[in-house]
């Protein structure tokens, strides 16, 4: 055996699936969804402290980004993040927050006219409505 060949085999784990909604999730909402710990905090202190390790390697960030077919250790265990929602493209993301099209040209929704059009009431006194919610 090569050299390489011992690089490129492949070993296979038993590993308990953790379903996710939506991609790509952080290191320690996995642990949450998993129900390995009680809650946020406990998971982040396990992280910070060297107790998992994701694809192989020691992960100490706690917000570390987790996306379908990636793996963990915790306790001896091996867990596979599994979602069925592909990842959302950055650019798609950028250009649906923009709100311009294709020529740099603004865009005006429903619900801008409307929020417009609630900031120009005013009340009785000439003073705008704060709301608070």
């Amino acid at each position: 055996m090569t050299e390489d060949d011992k690089n490129a085999q492949k070993i296979e784990i038993e590993a308990i699936g953790v379903d996710v909604s939506s991609q790509p999730v952080e290191l320690y909402k996995v642990f949450k969804l998993a129900n390995l710990v009680g809650g946020g905090g406990e998971a982040k202190h396990l992280i910070a402290d060297g107790y998992v390790a994701v694809n192989g390697e020691l992960e100490t960030r706690k917000r570390r980004k987790m996306y379908h077919g990636d793996f963990f250790e915790f306790n001896q265990e091996f867990y596979v993040v599994i979602c069925d929602e592909q990842s959302i493209d950055q650019e798609s993301v950028d250009d649906g927050i923009s709100g311009t099209s294709g020529d740099g040209e603004m865009q005006a929704t429903k619900s801008d006219k409307g929020k417009r059009e609630k900031r120009k009431k005013k009340n009785d006194i000439g003073r705008t409505d704060i709301d608070f919610f």
